[in-house]
């Protein structure tokens, strides 16, 4: 389900968008990776009170946040010269980077979205493109996404620069990824029904049969 909020939050936090029973705004870590993280945000994405570019922001002081509307020049006109690598799942596939990147680059917004979001802005096409590989765990997200090895925003921020910079940046994100999804779910009533919906991990040394 995609929720939308209106710009009058009514009953939840201005910041986070949480319900302001359930707010995670006290418990947002502060991650400065050496990396830059700029997010360019499809306007529709930023509606939604599901969406966790906004929170990954609040993570993360030093990042940029660029909006993409109904003008793609204007998006464009703020990426220009920017250097850097982008997160982005599409041929030419470079290698990932032994360390910090000047800058990584998220698009935020659906695979469809986002695929029309990197035609639009010719700042961003000529940017190494970095993969993510997948997932060897489950993960509760708010939102499944329709193709294989997606994920939410803030996840692949924190995948991405766990590869780049390690775990020490990383797993600060991944903590406030699954407290936001439980936060919502439980403002919803449904977070014993969601959280029971996982798979139990694999015991090790047991096999299949």
């Amino acid at each position: 389900m995609r929720s939308f909020t209106s710009d009058e939050l009514p009953g939840r936090c201005r910041a986070c968008w949480v319900r302001v029973e359930h707010c995670i705004c006290a418990e947002i870590p502060r991650v400065e990776p050496r990396s830059g993280v700029v997010v360019v945000r499809h306007d529709r994405e930023a509606a939604k009170s599901t969406g966790t570019a906004r929170v990954a922001c609040l993570a993360l002081p030093r990042s940029r946040l660029v909006g993409f509307g109904d003008d793609p020049d204007e998006a464009n006109a703020k990426l220009v010269g920017l250097e850097g690598h982008l997160l982005f799942p599409a041929e030419p596939q470079a290698p990932w980077p032994q360390g910090p990147v000047g800058n990584l680059v998220v698009l935020d917004g659906t695979w469809r979205q986002t695929r029309r979001m990197l035609k639009k802005l010719p700042a961003l096409q000529g940017l190494p493109r970095l993969w993510l590989p997948p997932k060897e765990t489950a993960v509760l997200r708010l939102r499944e996404s329709a193709t294989e090895g997606g994920r939410s925003t803030l996840e692949a921020i924190a995948d991405a620069l766990g590869l780049l910079e390690g775990e020490a940046v990383a797993a600060p994100l991944h903590r406030l990824h699954a407290l936001y999804v439980e936060r919502v779910f439980k403002a919803r009533g449904v977070w014993e029904q969601k959280r029971r919906s996982l798979p139990l991990p694999a015991t090790p040394g047991r096999g299949s049969g």
